[in-house]
């Protein structure tokens, strides 16, 4: 399956976890937040700033090596966070959904929020801001650099 790209700014990326943290300022108050690692970490601060939420923790979950998913794999638990009970779980994507059903076994009762979400994994979430097509790859700023990109029409001609 070919990919189509987003690309997401650091401006937009604030922006949508921004508004994440809009929405879920009434559903709480939060213990704390825990960020999955390794996209989840920013989105994660910036919601904890915006909830003035001190108490983070993290959870490691690696289910992707470059554009390749893999079997997940817990690299790191969130200890601070029990069940998750009271506590908000943050990341930047909901995908297929792999990586949502790893935390929420080891912490079924937190409440879980992304800022993008993708069909596949929608119904996993709890909270998000911003749905993508199953078939697009984000990019997010940590992961790209500014650069020429040709306009959409020539890709999309037939050939």
């Amino acid at each position: 399956m070919a990919h189509r790209y987003y690309t997401v700014s650091w401006d937009q990326l604030h922006r949508d976890s921004k508004a994440l943290a809009w929405r879920l300022i009434e559903k709480g108050p939060w213990t704390g937040i825990v960020a999955i690692t390794r996209g989840g970490l920013i989105p994660a601060a910036i919601v904890a700033r915006e909830l003035d939420c001190r108490l983070i923790e993290s959870v490691s979950v690696i289910t992707y090596e470059e554009e390749t998913r893999r079997e997940p794999r817990v690299a790191k638990l969130p200890a601070a966070a029990g069940d998750g009970s009271g506590w908000l779980v943050v990341d930047d994507l909901v995908d297929t959904g792999t990586t949502l059903k790893v935390v929420r076994s080891l912490l079924p009762k937190a409440h879980f929020a992304t800022v993008y979400a993708k069909p596949a994994g929608n119904p996993l979430v709890d909270t998000f801001i911003t749905e993508v097509s199953q078939d697009t790859w984000i990019l997010f700023p940590w992961d790209t650099e500014p650069q020429f990109v040709a306009p959409i029409a020539r890709s999309a001609q037939p050939k």
